[in-house]
C-alpha cells in the first residue's frame, strides 16, 4: 500500500506500509523529501547513504512499547534489510528542502504521553514531532486500550492560522492486537459538507485532509495508529470541536 500527494489528492503527506520477509530488502530514494522510517515490528539493518545502523527495532509487534526510527534527509538513499525476522515498516515522507542530519531515533529519545482519563485514555509515543529536528514531518503513534475513545474530544488542524491552528494533512495506521477486531473513525466538518464514519480493520489507512477527527477501539480489540503529518508549518496546533470542548475540563 502506497499513498503519495497526486494519489491522495493533496500536496505533502506520503505513506506506506510494507512488510519484509526474512532476507528481503527494500530501498527508498528520498530526492526531494525528507523520510522517517518506524519499524511496526520486527528488526532490520538500515543504512542511509554511508551511515548504517545493524539492529534498528525490538518490539514483536507495535503493542510491545515504544518503536524505533529512522530519520534520513532528502537528496537521500534509504536501504533496509530484514536479516533475522520478517519485518513491518512504515515510511513517511514530506516535501523538505535541506532536512536534518541522518540519525537513528531509539525509544529513550521519544516523549511518552499518557492523554485523557478513564475511556479517553490511551498512550502515545511522540516519534517526530515538533520537539525532534525535522523540516516538514511530524510523525507519532498512539496505543488505544480496547473500548477507549483516541483523538477525542474531536480536534482539526486544516487552517493556516498559527498559533491557534495549523493546517495539516494527515494519515491514520491502524493495526489491531486481534485481527478479526475492529476500530470505528470519524472524519467530519462543521457544515457536514464532509462526514464521513468508517469501521477501519486491522492494516487499514484512513486519510484526514480536512474536518475535526476523532477514533474509538470497539470493545475487546486493543487499537494502535501511526500517525504522519505535514503541512505549511511544522507544529501541531489544533483547534476542539466546541460542541465537545467540555469534555477536557
Amino acid at each position: 500500500m502506497t499513498l503519495t500527494p497526486q494519489t491522495a489528492g493533496w500536496q505533502y503527506v506520503s505513506f506506506s506500509a510494507n512488510w519484509m520477509p526474512k532476507g528481503g530488502r527494500f530501498v527508498v530514494e528520498a530526492e526531494d523529501s525528507e523520510v522517517c522510517v518506524v519499524v511496526i515490528a520486527g528488526r532490520c539493518s538500515v543504512r542511509v547513504g554511508d551511515i548504517s545502523w545493524p539492529e534498528v527495532g525490538e518490539r514483536q509487534t507495535p503493542f510491545d512499547g515504544a518503536p524505533h526510527a529512522i530519520y534520513a534527509p532528502p537528496g537521500s538513499s534509504v536501504e533496509m534489510r530484514a536479516v533475522h525476522t520478517d519485518v513491518e515498516i512504515a515510511i513517511a515522507s514530506a516535501p523538505a528542502k535541506r532536512g536534518e542530519r541522518p540519525r537513528h531515533i531509539r525509544p529513550a529519545d521519544m516523549r511518552r504521553e499518557v492523554r485523557g482519563s478513564g475511556s479517553m485514555e490511551r498512550t502515545i509515543h511522540h516519534i517526530l514531532m515538533e520537539d525532534a529536528a525535522a523540516e516538514s514531518l511530524l510523525v507519532t503513534e498512539v496505543v488505544t486500550p480496547a473500548g477507549h475513545w483516541s483523538s477525542y474530544p474531536p480536534h482539526k488542524h486544516d487552517t493556516n492560522d498559527p498559533p491557534k491552528e495549523t493546517q495539516l494533512e494527515e494519515t491514520y495506521y491502524h493495526r489491531l492486537r486481534e485481527a478479526s477486531g475492529f476500530a470505528v473513525q470519524r472524519v467530519y466538518t462543521a457544515d457536514r459538507t464532509l462526514d464521513e464514519t468508517v469501521a477501519v480493520r486491522d492494516g487499514d489507512v484512513v486519510l484526514v485532509p480536512r474536518g475535526y477527527h476523532t477514533v474509538s477501539a470497539a470493545p475487546g480489540y486493543e487499537l494502535y495508529y501511526l500517525n504522519v503529518m505535514a503541512g505549511p508549518v511544522r507544529k501541531w496546533c489544533v483547534t476542539f470541536d466546541p460542541e465537545h470542548e467540555w469534555l477536557r475540563k
